[in-house]
């Protein structure tokens, strides 16, 4: 089972979640190049451009681990880069489990996305201009729960700790990215967990992915914002373990 963390974040945002699938699975976590403890004189600014680059990773990492009908759950970002894995590699997954996906952000004739395209670059150029600035506005209402100010405190750092040019690379190839052409049937079984007053992924985005990835099951968390893996891992790890 192979946990991939969403944007800004590294693998110890799966700490509360993955050790509880350690006795029926071997569990793998890791840091998209950029992150954590990644790499950085690896890092190439084209080939992480576009999200393809990631799925790449996920590609070369699962076939070197020998990886066959395994499980990816991916956070935010990462459902879609799995799902790009998935597609690319299917032998690697037989099961998907999408946490507040989106494949795209913003929002397009009869699609609701989240965000108009001029929010999104008003967001990049923000980052652009000031980093920290903008971690310590953007990550607490990413992460929600503003009764629990501790979470958001928590992901404020996370992004800080990034590399600003890496997280303005990053950023751009993930709100940027329109991933609704690869949706639609997949061998795969898909899981897609969708949490209530999620900012960055609404309800309705988690409802046109179920929608478009027919045979797909959808559950509506009782959590609330875009991390239920840090806020909520109790209600995610149940809905994991009644899927696999």
């Amino acid at each position: 089972m192979m946990f991939a963390h969403g944007f800004g974040c590294d693998q110890n945002m799966w700490r509360f979640v993955a050790p509880a699938f350690e006795q029926d699975f071997q569990t793998i976590l890791f840091d998209h190049m950029g992150f954590g403890g990644s790499d950085l004189t690896a890092y190439k600014v084209g080939r992480y451009a576009t999200l393809a680059g990631y799925a790449e990773d996920v590609v070369t990492l699962g076939r070197t681990l020998g990886i066959v009908d395994g499980v990816f759950v991916g956070h935010s970002v990462s459902a879609m880069i799995g799902l790009l894995a998935a597609r690319e590699a299917p032998e690697l997954f037989s099961d998907l489990v999408l946490v507040g996906p989106s494949p795209c952000y913003i929002d397009d004739a009869d699609y609701t996305g989240g965000f108009s395209r001029e929010q999104v670059l008003e967001l990049l150029d923000f980052l652009d201009s000031n980093h920290m600035g903008w971690s310590q506005a953007i990550a607490p209402a990413i992460m929600g729960n503003p009764d629990r100010p501790e979470l958001g405190q928590e992901l404020t750092e996370s992004f800080c700790r990034t590399d600003p040019e890496i997280a303005k690379r990053f950023a751009a190839a993930t709100f940027l990215s329109d991933n609704r052409a690869d949706l639609g049937p997949i061998d795969a079984r898909v899981l897609i967990l969708q949490c209530r007053d999620d900012v960055i992924a609404p309800v309705p985005v988690g409802e046109y992915v179920h929608r478009a990835i027919s045979g797909s099951e959808f559950i509506m968390l009782d959590a609330t914002g875009h991390c239920p893996n840090l806020s909520a891992p109790a209600e995610t790890i149940a809905a994991i373990k009644a899927f696999v």
